[in-house]
């Protein structure tokens, strides 16, 4: 059953470093930093830094998580 669930899930497979990537990528740190206004975003930005933040932080993961859905599916 629980694999069932994960085969709804869009971001089932996807790290939070791939997502992190795309969205830079896509949108660059500055404006993310306006959709997810997180100082790791905002004040010298860097993947690593970011990374650690959002792993500890959940709020702020389920924003970035939530912009990459709207932004790519």
């Amino acid at each position: 059953m629980a694999d069932q669930e994960q085969v709804n899930n869009p971001l089932h497979g996807k790290t939070l470093e791939f997502i992190l990537k795309q969205l830079v990528w896509h949108y660059g740190w500055e404006e993310m930093g306006k959709y997810v206004k997180i100082a790791c975003f905002l004040n010298n930005p860097s993947l690593k830094s970011s990374l650690t933040f959002l792993r500890k932080t959940d709020w702020a993961r389920k924003k970035v998580e939530k912009l990459y859905l709207n932004t790519f599916h």
